[in-house]
């Protein structure tokens, strides 16, 4: 019913930059929520940023003041753009969308398939 697509990711040295992108797609009446979330292997995925469609954001006090995250209603899109990249910013990076849909009361959680984030020193 919905589909959700990252891209983006890549190799970068520390102090650059990365946007990442995600579009969701399908049977969706509205979105609630979309973020972004990173994992490395033996740890617990933690939310990096989240945007209402309202335009309300949270940050992860990690990332505060370096990343940004964005959104296009219109394509149900969301941006990220990482600034000042640390290596400690590693990981595969998942997009999330939390969507109302056509079809079933309630809100569902979707997930992309990931895209690696990987800073080097």
């Amino acid at each position: 019913q919905v589909q959700v697509v990252e891209s983006g990711g890549g190799l970068v040295q520390a102090g650059g930059s990365l946007r990442l992108s995600c579009a969701a797609s399908g049977s969706i009446s509205s979105i609630v929520t979309m973020g972004w979330y990173r994992q490395d292997p033996g740890k617990q995925r933690e939310l990096v940023a989240s945007i209402t469609s309202g335009g309300s954001t949270n940050y992860a006090d990690s990332v505060k003041g370096r990343f940004t995250i964005s959104r296009d209603n219109g394509k149900n899109t969301v941006y990220m753009q990482m600034n000042s990249l640390k290596p400690e910013d590693t990981a595969v990076y998942y997009c999330n969308s939390d969507v109302k849909l056509k079809t079933m009361i309630g809100t569902f959680r979707y997930w992309g398939q990931g895209t690696q984030v990987t800073v080097s020193s």
